[in-house]
Parts: C-alpha cells; structure tokens; sequence
C-alpha cells in the first residue's frame, strides 16, 4: 500500500451491554472512559478509552437488526476490528481496491469521533475485519 497506516488508531471489541462493560474496562484498563457517542446510521453506540496512543473502542447496537448485534448472535462478544489511521483515505481506498483488495466501503463515510471511515472486507484481509481511518 502507498499510503501506510500511521498508527494503531483503535481496537473494536463488540459488547452486549455498553453501561456493563464500560465499568468492567474503566477496571481493566485503570482509566476512565472519556466518550460515548451513538452513531445513528450504524445503529450503535460507542465508548472509547486511551491506552497509550492507542483507543480501545466499545461498540453495542442499538437495534436487533444493527451490524454489531449480528456479530454478536454469529460470535458472541470479543473483537470485531482493528482501526489504523491513514492520511489520505480516498487515495488508499483506490489504490487497495486497485490492488485486489475487497472493500466494505469503497468511499469514506462518518464515523465515530469525527473521523471519515472505512472498511475492508475480512476476504481479503486474512479473517481480520479491519478499518481505516483518518481525522478530518
């Protein structure tokens, strides 16, 4: 890929209940979380924590028919993604999918905390489904 990945910008973990499972990390990580935030169009909320200079991000559904809840019923709770930050996210979407890689989305769309978004299909990205993301 041209435009490498900068950094770890997050690791996903898809929870049932977020108020539960907030508590349980703010004591596994010794830190405070210091955002939740729903994202309408995804049909889930999030909460995020700092671990070092990487997020980890909580994400539940907020329907029975949301994205997180159908990982949920296929594998249970646990990790759903891994986020790298990008710098120029369009580029790298055309010259991934020009690669052969299969992509999610294949423009950028909004995702949590601001950041344009976008994902790339587990096919092609040894099981992994795996996020790119980049502050806008």
């Amino acid at each position: 890929m041209q435009n490498k990945p900068v950094y770890v910008e997050h690791i996903g973990i898809a929870v049932k209940d977020l108020d539960q499972a907030i508590v349980l990390y703010e004591k596994l990580l010794g830190t405070r979380c210091y955002a939740v935030e729903e994202v309408a169009d995804q049909k889930v909320r999030t909460a995020f924590f700092r671990v070092g200079e990487t997020k980890i991000e909580l994400l539940a559904s907020t329907a029975a028919d949301g994205p997180i809840a159908a990982f949920i019923e296929k594998r249970g709770e646990g990790i759903h993604h891994i986020a790298y930050a990008v710098l120029g996210l369009s580029t790298v979407l055309k010259t991934l999918e020009a690669e052969g890689t299969r992509l999610i989305d294949r423009e950028p769309r909004m995702g949590a905390e601001g950041m344009q978004i976008a994902f790339l299909h587990p096919r092609s990205t040894l099981g992994v489904l795996t996020e790119l993301c980049e502050t806008t």
